[in-house]
């Protein structure tokens, strides 16, 4: 449906006389495709223009694009500064679409720029033609942009996804697919390209001649590849549940309710509900907020991406934007899926001040609050502070997250819940003999980092030792050798504590 539209919107600009189309995307061959069915419609011929075979003509064989070179220029390379002399007369380029490939690559040259303009001018004043520019890279000169009209070939819908498989199954002959299964391989192939997707299936069906369960495998590897060459975002191992945080019953409950949407995440919208838009938990360090972002995506059961502001950040002027705009869209391929954004104070430092650096982290916070406030898709965001008295109050304003909770020091059953957690993942066998109680006593104002500090200090001193089993006094004599987070942050903590009441944020814990 989406690239009916496009192919839809594009003959209307070809009927206006918009002079450069550029289509930004790595998929040439889907590019090609779209154009070639336009083309048709107009009744335009075709010639492209790339740097490794000069000028090729496209003629179509049962519905085949064929590329041919020009008899004229079949024995010497012709490069994007001659090709486009060669349009000067303008019954060279009536009626016809010039494909442009690699053109990023020569934005540098300003004859190649004056030459775009100049063509530009004569569509504009009635030449029957159109330029393509297809490219991975978005890379206008100033010079062109107000003749350049940039249009993006979208990631496939679930239908489409659908359709792809179906048509490969039909194709190779191949034993139908359990209408779960292809239900599940519909929502894992999410954010994944046509090609990568028949790629996969392909690899799949070398495999066993079949589609079975082991085949999401394969799909989710490729997404992490996805992730991994955006070099923006990271895909995070999921290991931790909710059952390894102590305590926060408020934040779980809240958290489960949510979980219960997006297993459900169709019916709910048909249902009324809107699409849950993110959390942003803030509160004092070693608490367990980057623990609960992992712990999110598991419950979930999507994918944790981690957003690192550092990385947006690029020399050139609009990089950085460009990267953010990068990083969103990723995000919105690939959902459901979670993204988390660590110590979220720190990206959005010097909002307002002065300076280049300032006005860029500027842009880049209007650029995601914008997004928080239209974002429609299943990319559920976590967002995590240490310290909400430097976040800009425009983000804490209702409509941007669903909800914002705040973490404090753990109180008794929270600590007694935290101890269980890590003795048990480590010395299970001697959790019956040791007395929780006297090391809750002992232990007011620790953090659950302070907590997790003193069993796994405990334990190696045991282990060193030569003793063959933990002990409470082992415990009780690393809690006394440890300096606690209420200890070594009193005054920061006391402010920080006050400020979260005085916003009235949710308590995480009962």
């Amino acid at each position: 449906m989406k690239l009916i539209k496009m192919k839809e919107k594009l003959n209307r600009y070809i009927d206006a006389g918009f002079p450069i189309i550029y289509i930004n995307t790595f998929e040439e061959m889907k590019a090609d495709e779209i154009i070639a069915e336009v083309a048709k419609s107009s009744e335009r011929e075709v010639f492209e223009w790339n740097a490794s075979c000069g000028i090729l003509e496209w003629k179509y064989k049962d519905n085949i694009i064929v590329k041919c070179h020009l008899d004229s220029c079949k024995e010497k390379e012709v490069n994007l500064e001659h090709m486009l002399s060669m349009q000067k007369e303008d019954n060279e380029l009536s009626q016809k679409i010039l494909v442009i490939k690699d053109a990023h690559n020569y934005f540098d040259n300003p004859k190649i720029i004056s030459m775009l303009k100049d063509i530009s001018h004569k569509i504009l004043s009635g030449l029957e033609a159109t330029i393509f520019i297809v490219s991975p890279l978005i890379s206008i000169p100033c010079e062109i942009e107000k003749y350049t009209t940039i249009m993006e070939i979208s990631i496939l819908d679930e239908a489409e996804i659908r359709q792809v498989i179906l048509s490969f199954i039909s194709e190779y002959e191949l034993p139908q697919v359990a209408q779960s299964l292809l239900e599940e391989m519909v929502s894992a192939f999410k954010g994944l390209s046509e090609y990568e997707i028949k790629n996969i299936l392909a690899l799949a069906y070398a495999d066993d001649g079949s589609f079975i369960k082991s085949d999401l495998k394969l799909i989710y590897d490729q997404k992490q590849q996805v992730i991994k060459k955006s070099g923006i975002l990271e895909m995070i191992p999921l290991k931790e549940s909710l059952k390894d945080i102590g305590g926060l019953q408020n934040l779980k409950k809240w958290l489960n309710k949510k979980a219960a949407v997006f297993a459900n995440i169709n019916k709910a919208i048909e249902f009324g509900v809107d699409m849950p838009k993110g959390v942003l938990i803030a509160g004092v360090p070693g608490c367990g907020k980057s623990l609960n972002a992992k712990a999110i995506a598991k419950l979930f059961d999507v994918p944790l991406l981690r957003l690192d502001m550092g990385r947006l950040l690029g020399k050139y002027v609009g990089e950085s934007e460009a990267n953010m705009r990068k990083a969103i869209k990723l995000a919105e391929a690939i959902a459901p899926c979670v993204l988390w954004i660590d110590e979220i104070e720190k990206a959005f430092a010097g909002i307002g001040e002065s300076g280049s650096g300032a006005e860029v982290t500027t842009r880049l916070f209007g650029n995601f609050l914008t997004w928080m406030q239209e974002k429609t898709s299943a990319a559920f965001v976590i967002a995590t502070a240490n310290n909400i008295l430097n976040l800009p109050t425009e983000l804490m304003r209702k409509g941007r997250f669903d909800e914002i909770f705040f973490i404090g020091l753990p109180n008794d059953d929270e600590r007694k819940k935290i101890f269980e957690i890590h003795i048990g993942k480590r010395r299970k066998k001697d959790l019956p003999k040791i007395d929780i109680g006297k090391l809750v006593n002992k232990t007011g104002g620790y953090s659950g980092a302070d907590i997790e500090g003193v069993v796994k200090d405990s334990i190696e001193s045991v282990f060193v030792a030569g003793k063959s089993e933990l002990t409470t006094d082992d415990l009780l004599e690393a809690i006394n050798n440890t300096h606690s987070l209420s200890e070594i942050m009193k005054e920061s903590l006391e402010k920080m504590t006050k400020e979260y009441e005085n916003r009235k944020f949710k308590n995480a814990s009962l």
